[in-house]
């Protein structure tokens, strides 16, 4: 990526256009969920609604190759597969492994997981896929976890997952979500000192938004100075790594503050950007590039 690059992403999870981002591809990058809208955990900051905007394989008449074949047919070229955990904070993606290969192997299509908390045999045979990336969302505190997530762990066994992918050279993209215990900063910056001591091809990070018909509804994500804050911290913390600002983040005037913030921070790609902000970035030098895919997804 070069110094003076930003890339702007626009996955195919939602129809997305701006007066500077108008030509989006919906159907190049999809997401699918091996689960549905299913999960054991129904975590307090999501019960489930982000599954609501994936391709439900369950739905489909067929197997996960199957779907990726229909999909290329209608012009993809890659796929972000997740979906809902069990009760150990896992997404069953080893029964699919056979297809994610496939996918990779005779459609050449550009693949990112979300495993969860995947065990040496899930991670075992993901390194054979051919991943451009595993998505896993690090915590760096034990009452969110709880929480938050409802699980019986604690943060020693998100930095085990972390030893795990750099075991089997399998490319970790993890991700840090600011304001997670019910808006509060709490294990961020713990996270960050985790994901530091290991292998990483980029740091994704994303803002508590709250949705609608979760209990979180109604709580004050952090506010945009100690967002900045943070930005600038993990910029400085991991200097030869790509850190991008993902999907999630509040909507309205202070997405664009945040999006301000990335921008100023030296952040290398920003996920579906507010209004105004590449002519944001240009004026301070950046060159932009648009990407109709995941955060970090080089075609």
């Amino acid at each position: 990526m070069l110094e003076k690059e930003i890339v702007f992403h626009a996955p195919g999870l939602k129809r997305f256009k701006t007066s500077e981002y108008n030509g989006q591809a919906v159907t190049r990058f999809a997401s699918i969920s091996v689960t549905g809208t299913e999960c054991a955990l129904a975590c307090e900051h999501c019960k489930t609604h982000v599954l609501e905007g994936m391709l439900a394989l369950p739905k489909f008449d067929g197997s996960l190759f199957d779907l990726c074949c229909e999909l290329a047919k209608r012009g993809a070229r890659g796929a972000l597969v997740s979906g809902g955990c069990d009760k150990h904070g896992r997404v069953p993606l080893l029964r699919h492994i056979p297809e994610l290969r496939r996918a990779h192997r005779e459609l050449g299509f550009t693949i990112r997981v979300h495993p969860g908390l995947p065990d040496d045999e899930t991670v075992a045979g993901l390194a054979e896929v051919g991943l451009d990336g595993a998505m896993v969302d690090i915590i760096g505190d034990d009452a969110t976890i709880r929480e938050v997530y409802h699980l019986d762990t604690t943060i020693a066994e998100y930095e085990r997952v972390l030893e795990r992918l750099e075991r089997y050279s399998v490319p970790a993209v993890p991700h840090i979500l600011l304001g997670l215990h019910f808006g509060q900063m709490r294990g961020e910056w713990t996270a960050l000192e985790i994901i530091a001591r290991h292998a990483r091809k980029f740091l994704v990070l994303v803002i508590l938004m709250p949705l609608t018909g979760t209990p979180m509804v109604g709580v004050t994500p952090p506010p945009v100075p100690e967002i900045a804050s943070f930005f600038a911290r993990a910029r400085q913390a991991l200097p030869d790594t790509p850190v991008m600002l993902g999907c999630a983040r509040p909507l309205g005037k202070t997405k664009i503050d945040i999006d301000r913030a990335a921008v100023d921070a030296g952040l290398n790609g920003i996920a579906y950007p507010a209004e105004g902000i590449i002519a944001y970035a240009r004026e301070r030098g950046y060159t932009p590039k648009c990407v109709d895919a995941c955060c970090g997804v080089q075609w």
